[in-house]
């Protein structure tokens, strides 16, 4: 599978910016889609997945409904993380992972296949 991410960049605190992850070489509805972030000097954690086909999702708690991700399983194949009321606290490098569904994880070392990083700036 490989993934190619976009979006990202330099926003305000209370911004949004919208990152983008396409999927090619799997049938992109049975893989679980999970988006990652990793702050300076921390382990990379959680954000949100979308884990089955008609689009269930799960969301870390510090989102706290500020973020939405979505799975366009059509012609795009392609998972799409909607950031709104950003804060600078949500600044770092965020990447898009896969692993086979229907199931999810917080744990990266469940995840076969990732992205490359983008990077995420929020100014104050």
């Amino acid at each position: 599978v490989q993934l190619v991410e976009s979006g990202g960049g330099l926003v305000q605190a209370g911004g949004s910016l919208r990152l983008s992850c396409a999927a090619s070489g799997r049938t992109f509805s049975t893989l679980t889609m999970t988006w990652f972030r990793q702050l300076p000097g921390k382990e990379r954690e959680f954000v949100a997945t979308v884990y089955t086909e008609q689009g269930d999702t799960a969301y870390a708690d510090f989102v706290a409904g500020r973020f939405t991700i979505s799975r366009d399983n059509a012609d795009k194949a392609t998972v799409t993380l909607q950031m709104n009321n950003l804060k600078p606290e949500d600044t770092a490098v965020y990447l898009c992972a896969a692993m086979p569904g229907p199931g999810w994880s917080r744990r990266t070392e469940h995840y076969s296949w990732w992205s490359r990083e983008t990077q995420v700036n929020v100014s104050s």
